[in-house]
């Protein structure tokens, strides 16, 4: 199998980092609200954006390495679309102005990246000094997936300990001052709602990063795919968030998908850590030869397929659910006959 050519890496890192600069500076120059074709557009062109890296990884190391790279990107993918449902949330349960969104969303974006990069190089050295660590990345992916169908994580109410000891310590004031944290009122100086808004952004990546990074290392051990896989799930999401609006309330069944690829991902890394098993007390330390080994390719046609099916169905209820209202509303609706007085009458 070929290796990623050196200066490629270098050359890619560089690229989406201006990218993603280039991102930033244009929320910052122009800060409104992005209209559904303008979100469309930004949302598409970094989807053909991947599909292309995905070509010239297929170019420069072969197919195994392009099929990881798009198996990782479409895992963090789904991830961060369930991520957009804790944004969604936060940014009704603090009251953001729509015009502010961009910019909070921009922030919660980048203190994501921080947060998974610093989780892939732990993550990288701990898979290359421990191999036993893949039997606990799977058993933490099959219980988050358990979590994930039995718990409810749109709970408005729910806040972190963090946010909570913020509220109860720190002067605020009621209102925001564009995406300051901090404000001066009568010579006095106050935190906005912005900092409980970031604070409660960044925890929540720094949980969704506990999820993604095992789930991505159970397609590749590749720390350079794994950081470009997550880069670019997360360079959309702003405009994602934008594009599908209303529509996150509608895939009701989009958890269960979610869930069903971390547990599948989860027992393929424990699959993983049979056959390269080192502990003692498992097999007497040798590794175990009858356990399935789950290829790239099955692994994409599965999150491919987890995520199709969970859309579809979503879709589907959404459509019965609104005709269903509708079919009571029209017999909520009084009806006139011949026989009905009428004020001629």
């Amino acid at each position: 199998m070929l290796e990623l050519p050196i200066w490629f890496e270098v050359g890619s890192l560089i690229v989406l980092t201006l990218i993603l600069i280039g991102d930033l500076l244009l929320v910052l120059k122009r800060p409104h609200v992005p209209s559904f074709k303008e979100s469309t557009l930004w949302v598409v062109f970094y989807v053909v954006l991947a599909l292309v890296f995905a070509g010239l990884m297929y170019v420069f190391a072969g197919s195994e390495f392009a099929g990881q790279f798009l198996a990782g990107w479409l895992t963090e993918y789904s991830l961060s679309i369930d991520n957009l449902f804790v944004f969604v949330i936060i940014m009704a349960r603090f009251a953001v102005p729509k015009k502010l969104q961009q910019e909070v969303l921009m922030v919660g974006i980048i203190i994501a990246l921080v947060l998974r990069g610093i989780f892939i190089l732990l993550g990288a050295q701990l898979i290359e000094n421990f191999s036993w660590i893949f039997y606990l990345f799977g058993a933490w992916l099959v219980w988050t997936a358990i979590q994930q169908v039995r718990g409810d994580h749109e709970d408005e109410d729910s806040e972190t300990f963090i946010v909570r000891m913020l509220r109860k310590r720190v002067n605020l004031t009621d209102e925001y001052d564009g995406v300051k944290v901090r404000t001066t009122i009568d010579g006095t100086k106050f935190f906005t709602p912005m900092l409980i808004v970031f604070v409660a952004i960044g925890t929540t990546d720094l949980l969704f990063a506990l999820d993604s990074i095992p789930a991505i290392f159970g397609v590749t051990q590749s720390a350079f795919i794994v950081f470009t896989a997550n880069v670019f799930a997360l360079m959309g999401l702003r405009q994602l968030y934008f594009l599908l609006g209303g529509l996150l309330e509608r895939l009701e069944y989009l958890k269960y998908g979610i869930a069903f690829i971390l547990a599948f991902i989860g027992v393929k890394l424990v699959f993983h850590a049979m056959h390269v098993n080192e502990l003692p007390f498992i097999n007497d330390g040798e590794p175990i030869e009858w356990a399935p080994e789950i290829s790239t390719w099955m692994s994409l046609l599965v999150i491919i397929g987890a995520m199709t099916v969970a859309t579809i169905a979503s879709l589907i209820k959404a459509g019965r659910d609104a005709r269903t209202r509708g079919h009571k509303l029209m017999d909520e609706v009084p009806h006139f006959t011949e026989d009905t007085p009428t004020r001629e009458g």
